[in-house]
């Protein structure tokens, strides 16, 4: 008989794992929506800690970009064919996923949702920011910081990001219920390109000269309007709450041309979307839902060491 106190904890992973049939290490495919941003090299890190501590390997590959679902589409069918033992997907698009998620499910392959979600509750567990939260924390932030009144307008990110689109639900929820004095007076994707979200930021600048504030609701969304609040001058005049965080986001936050910032916690995210997965191989009942808090970090917190520790500042 094994002494089971002898053991270490990683044996004793192995080990669980290895009753699931078979004694290799176990694989789990981790698919994000894209791979450029600093949030998805977060949830890899993330995803990389947790396959260390549970002794199994991580196949990570995206997308270039989160509005390519085709390719998203392409790396998930091969590796159901590779039968990799456990996926975890954050889709790029909550509808077109969905085949190819049930067809991973139908093979008997564990399958966590992460980030963003699908028109179908057959994974396993889903883990992701309560993202229409976020956006409620965004619009109060907003709102905070025009006093109460005034015009605003969205750089949204991208038509089907589930994430995204809730985000920008829970902001327009709490503006228009909660603030009748501020009005919401346009709204452009940027398509999660930088570039184009500068240039969605122009169009409402343009359009709106004495606009009082602009929300992102993504990565790129916020480092577009950053882009077009400083080209234009306007630091001081139009205020920007941003989503997600990035070295560039953060001197833009120690420099004006970002107010405040509603940050997720994206190695948790990884680290959980794996951990998930890991359970279900052994046998376990993961929960459904995960639900990640997110945080309004504004200029005087960047000081703080767990917004230090949160922002991987200094580190």
């Amino acid at each position: 008989m094994l002494n089971r106190r002898a053991l270490g904890a990683g044996t004793l992973a192995s080990l669980a794992l290895a009753g699931c049939g078979g004694n290799r290490r176990k694989r789990i495919a981790v698919i994000p929506k894209a791979t450029s941003h600093l949030f998805w090299v977060s949830v890899k890190e993330g995803a990389e800690t947790a396959g260390q501590e549970m002794d199994v390997d991580i196949l990570w590959n995206g997308p270039a970009v989160e509005t390519d679902y085709s390719r998203q589409i392409q790396i998930l069918d091969s590796m159901v064919a590779q039968r990799v033992d456990g996926i975890a997907i954050a889709a790029t698009e909550r509808k077109a996923l969905v085949s190819s998620v049930e067809r991973a499910i139908d093979q008997g392959i564990p399958l966590t949702v992460f980030d963003s979600g699908l028109d179908t509750e057959r994974y396993d567990s889903y883990v992701a920011t309560n993202n229409v939260e976020a956006g409620r924390q965004g619009a109060r932030a907003l709102a905070d910081l025009i006093g109460g009144k005034g015009t605003v307008g969205i750089i949204m990110h991208a038509p089907g990001s589930g994430s995204t689109l809730d985000r920008e639900k829970g902001f327009r929820e709490v503006i228009t219920r909660d603030f009748p004095n501020i009005k919401i007076v346009g709204e452009q994707f940027g398509m999660s390109d930088p570039a184009r979200s500068r240039a969605a930021a122009e169009n409402i600048l343009t359009a709106h000269p004495d606009i009082d504030g602009l929300f992102g609701s993504s990565e790129p969304s916020s480092v577009g309007a950053a882009l077009a609040i400083t080209s234009r001058g306007l630091k001081d005049k139009v205020s920007l709450v941003a989503f997600d965080s990035s070295e560039a986001m953060i001197g833009d936050l120690r420099e004006g041309a970002i107010d405040a910032m509603v940050v997720q916690d994206p190695r948790k995210m990884g680290f959980e979307a794996v951990h998930t997965v890991v359970q279900k191989i052994r046998g376990e009942k993961p929960p459904k839902r995960i639900d990640l808090l997110a945080v309004v970090v504004r200029r005087a917190d960047l000081s703080k060491p767990q917004t230090q520790r949160l922002l991987n500042i200094g580190q």
